[in-house]
């Protein structure tokens, strides 16, 4: 379940991030096998960075997350 905020003594913040994964050429390449090793991988390295996926999206040339964390790392 997706936390409303997070907060300081003065402030309030909820930052959602809508991140687009494309693979080169925009190919349409995302099929099968390669669609849930990619689906294994975005949950783990979520879960390895403390982040939380809303919602996320696998079309056939690209792939739609909006995660929600108390701070991205990229």
């Amino acid at each position: 379940m997706a936390k409303t905020s997070y907060s300081l003594s003065h402030t309030k913040w909820m930052c959602k991030h809508h991140i687009v994964f494309t693979p080169k050429y925009r190919r349409k390449s995302i099929y099968y096998k390669i669609r849930q090793d990619l689906i294994d991988i975005f949950r783990h390295l979520c879960q390895y960075k403390g982040v939380e996926i809303i919602e996320g999206h696998m079309m056939p040339d690209h792939v739609h997350m909006l995660v929600l964390g108390q701070r991205l790392l990229c």
